[in-house]
């Protein structure tokens, strides 16, 4: 049987790090990691490009940090390592299904991940390699969501897929409101006006200037990734009017 065509054939996978917690919510969860791998695996099959930037939350919040009165800068610093754990994690459970992969990194740390370089990344990309870009953009006061829509840019992604645990944007918390409308699409400056929670605000301006399309969809249900790329109608789009 023929496969139809991926409707994207180079995206940014943007997880958050509570994604590798599964139920527990903090820490790595083998078997969450392991499901997740195995998605993107089903992607990479279709001959997508594939690249990942993965956040820190469920090791430790330079934010929370912050606002606890550790200095931001240091806290964020700390945030980026957190990154750098998951993105050896998910290496490590992509390789196990046979999946060959890069991680890089915004700091450098030679022993275990390639220092970030753009043609490098482009050429694993290329080779059917995922690369997962690991410690942010490698400055404080910039989040995962930012990095990731950077990296999205430099490496020409058609589109951001950006992975929670609900089906989409609402106009609600679906968990706490039975009433929560989604949104089937929104603009950027929806997004930015009536502050949803899609990405920071520096990340969706950043999409917004150069017309990056953000796909918010839920994780949780198998196959999704998949879906995403297929072009299929799930989650919520965010793109220009």
């Amino acid at each position: 049987m023929t496969h139809p065509e991926p409707y994207y054939k180079t995206i940014l996978l943007k997880l958050s790090g509570e994604a590798l917690a599964g139920e527990h919510g903090y820490g790595i969860d083998p078997q969450t990691i392991s499901g997740i791998a195995s998605e993107i695996k089903d992607v990479i099959d279709l001959g997508v490009h594939v690249s990942l930037v993965i956040g820190g939350g469920n090791i430790f919040r330079g934010l929370a940090a912050s606002a606890a009165g550790m200095d931001r800068s240091s806290a964020d610093y700390m945030g980026m390592l957190a990154t750098v754990m998951n993105s050896l994690a998910m290496q490590d459970a992509l390789e196990k299904q046979g999946v060959k992969t890069r991680v890089q990194s915004a700091i450098e740390m030679r022993e275990i991940a390639e220092p970030y370089i753009r043609r490098r990344a482009v050429r694993h990309l290329e080779k059917g390699r995922v690369v997962i870009f690991a410690a942010g953009t490698g400055n404080p006061y910039f989040t995962t969501d930012t990095a990731a829509s950077l990296r999205a840019m430099e490496i020409g992604a058609e589109i951001i897929l950006k992975a929670t645990k609900v089906d989409g944007v609402f106009n609600a918390d679906p968990a706490l409101d039975a009433d929560a409308v989604k949104y089937k699409s929104l603009s950027y400056l929806d997004v930015l006006k009536l502050g949803l929670q899609v990405m920071d605000s520096t990340a969706t301006s950043l999409c917004m200037d150069n017309k990056l399309p953000i796909l918010v969809f839920n994780l949780t249900h198998k196959g999704n990734i998949k879906r995403a790329v297929m072009g299929e109608n799930i989650g919520t789009i965010v793109k220009g009017d």
